[in-house]
């Protein structure tokens, strides 16, 4: 009989390429805009806000008089003070005593244990913060709700977003209460089908009803299993772009609507929506939208959007006969250009970008305040602390950090459009 495969496969050694293939997105590209950006970090911080007073409207004592007519009633300038608290971003790992003595070289496995752990937690951390850029604060993902389904197989408006393997939760949102539907709590993604906007889990109670309820991170958004109030002292994640770029709603201690002073009422951005019908994109439609920011004393720096509305326009542009080269932009950003009377402004594609969605912002005007860079703890003189009664190590990456912006009405968003 001769020999085969099957008969000496006990033999036969595995031959491993030298780096593990990945399979991820690790985008973060609104994040390293910002970062980069003249006004990106400020690591000055140290207490437990960062304030800062903001100028809210002019001095109403000037006026054209006739001769001998009482002159204008004395004003004053106006301003306002804003407070962003810090929050407080975290990534931990863990490896067995085993794994870093007998994974340390090429010979014995893919890559180091260590290196390869420590190495994809800076990326999820990262791919993480970008997410929350995008957000409100309350740990939503995607900042939008179920369709149907139930919690073992549920239907969303778009997959953006969701992540393979993370740990989620669902609730109601309510006057900006959240509350965690109990049911869904230990559900992990086991399946994304980008096609159908569908997401299956695993855990939890499958059968729980689940539209109309948001999606959230998991423990994002409950302190200590109580609700959570977002926009307050409970709020976990980074205030995003839905909360900042708003057209109403109190934002870092400053309320537009508030009676006194009424001159708080300039601190909103602009928000151009079609109630929930989605509608073309036009150019007509951006330079509407920047418009209102120039109006407004600033200056639409970049434009973000997501793979689906980035067809939309380049479609656009192709039906005009206009050149579409994409462009490379100050900070090494490429992107489609939008052609203003004020110079040229990048289209840059983020794929963490809500669907249907464009944010104009003007980087100058945002701000990361942030103690420090991402950090492994190691106040007991070790970045990895041994776990007790285990031949096992830990280790905890930390940030203290908040997204903010000095002017809110130097942003825009465009929601509800089509996507090609």
């Amino acid at each position: 009989m001769p020999a085969t495969m099957a008969t000496v496969d006990a033999i036969l050694k595995e031959v491993y390429e030298p780096s593990i293939q990945e399979q991820l997105n690790d985008e973060v590209v609104a994040l390293r805009r910002i970062e980069r950006s003249s006004e990106g970090v400020d690591s000055t911080v140290g207490g437990k806000y960062v304030v800062f007073p903001i100028h809210t409207a002019r001095n109403s004592g000037v006026g054209a008089r006739l001769e001998s007519e009482a002159l204008p009633v004395a004003g004053n300038q106006n301003f306002a003070q804003a407070r962003v608290p810090l929050r407080y971003q975290y990534g931990r790992l863990q490896l067995t005593g085993q794994t870093i003595e007998l994974a340390d070289s090429n010979y014995q496995a893919f890559a180091s244990a260590m290196s390869e752990e420590v190495t994809g937690l800076k990326d999820d951390v990262a791919k993480d913060l970008n997410r929350q850029i995008y957000g409100d604060g309350s740990g939503a993902i995607g900042a939008q709700v179920v369709t149907s389904g139930t919690l073992a197989s549920f239907v969303v408006p778009s997959v953006i977003g969701f992540q393979l393997g993370e740990k989620i939760a669902a609730g109601s949102i309510a006057a900006g209460v959240i509350t965690v539907t109990a049911a869904t709590v230990g559900a992990v993604i086991a399946s994304i089908n980008p096609t159908t906007n569908t997401i299956t889990t695993t855990g939890g109670t499958g059968g729980t009803a689940m539209t109309g309820l948001a999606v959230f991170r998991a423990d994002s958004a409950t302190a200590n299993n109580a609700q959570l109030v977002a926009g307050t002292a409970n709020q976990k994640e980074w205030t995003g772009l839905r909360k900042i770029v708003a057209s109403s709603g109190v934002l870092f201690n400053i309320d537009p609507a508030a009676a006194a002073p009424a001159t708080n009422a300039g601190w909103v951005s602009r928000v151009d929506a079609n109630g929930g019908t989605l509608r073309a994109l036009s150019e007509g439609l951006m330079i509407l939208n920047t418009d209102y920011v120039r109006a407004a004393g600033s200056r639409t720096s970049v434009i973000f959007c997501n793979l689906g509305v980035r067809r939309a326009y380049f479609n656009l542009l192709v039906q005009q006969r206009r050149f579409t080269n994409t462009q490379q932009f100050e900070g090494g950003f490429s992107g489609l250009a939008f052609t203003t009377d004020r110079g040229e402004i990048p289209v840059v594609v983020d794929t963490d970008c809500p669907a249907s969605t464009m944010f104009g912002l003007n980087e100058k005007e945002m701000k990361l305040y942030r103690d420090n860079d991402w950090s492994f703890m190691s106040r007991d003189g070790s970045s990895f602390s041994r776990i007790p009664n285990v031949d096992a190590y830990e280790s905890t990456l930390f940030q203290y950090s908040e997204l903010g912006t000095h002017r809110r009405n130097a942003h825009f968003v465009i929601n509800d459009l089509t996507e090609a």
